[in-house]
């Protein structure tokens, strides 16, 4: 383990709020409500906005969502594809102990730490909106940081650099989507469809978002229950 998360997550662990304040902190960290929930509605409202540039601002919105799920694609392949790496509330070579009142949870406990999907899918979604309004964006850039990445840090949940790497990659992600020459290809080729079939098109596009907010936590579970009785 690197100094630089070591020192970290040993300053957090020694970190103590109240009762009341851990389990609000255990919330954030925990409830839909308070990660896509507040980020996805922001992608809906450019998309209803009227005025010059709109169909610019439907592509950004389509090239960010679609920025999302690679992000968290990559982010599932990269948990498996990389080395394991113990979650810190989990592990017992830092012998630290955290405020979370979190079991061994079996998906948790088998899931590696690095890097964290959170903040690629979240820090992905708040970069396309930034990149369309950039005060909105900052607000949700600074949302992403503070309530979706800082408490799953605080909470032993990922390492910092899980979350710096994460948030990283997710940004990198939405920049080269959203980029004119990719963008063409992409956004622009749906953006058509959407127009032509607009009824479809809305429905998927909720399904779509849903999933993206709960990560497709419930699809996960499904597919793991199947394979489990293959």
């Amino acid at each position: 383990m690197n100094s630089f998360d070591t020192t970290i997550e040993t300053y957090l662990s020694h970190i103590h709020f109240g009762f009341f304040i851990t389990r609000a902190i255990e919330a954030i960290a925990d409830l839909y409500t308070f990660k896509g929930l507040l980020l996805i509605p922001l992608l809906w409202w450019i998309w209803f906005q009227a005025g010059e540039r709109s169909t610019w601002r439907r592509e950004m919105v389509i090239a960010t969502v679609l920025s999302g799920l690679l992000a968290l694609f990559a982010g599932r392949a990269l948990t498996h594809w990389l080395p394991f790496r113990v979650r810190p509330v989990y592990s017992s070579e830092l012998n630290l102990h955290f405020v979370t009142s979190v079991s061994k949870d079996a998906l948790l406990t088998s899931w590696s730490s690095f890097p964290s999907d959170h903040a690629m899918l979240w820090m992905a979604i708040a970069t396309g909106i930034f990149l369309v309004w950039r005060r909105i964006g900052l607000l949700a850039l600074a949302y992403t940081v503070l309530f979706i990445c800082v408490p799953r840090a605080y909470l032993g949940f990922h390492y910092p650099t899980d979350l710096l790497v994460g948030a990283a990659i997710g940004i990198v992600i939405t920049y080269a989507m959203t980029r004119d020459a990719i963008r063409a290809r992409s956004a622009a080729v749906l953006l058509r469809w959407i127009e032509r079939y607009p009824g479809p098109s809305g429905m998927l596009a909720f399904v779509l978002c849903l999933e993206l907010v709960t990560q497709f936590d419930e699809l996960r579970k499904l597919a793991s229950s199947v394979l489990a009785h293959v």
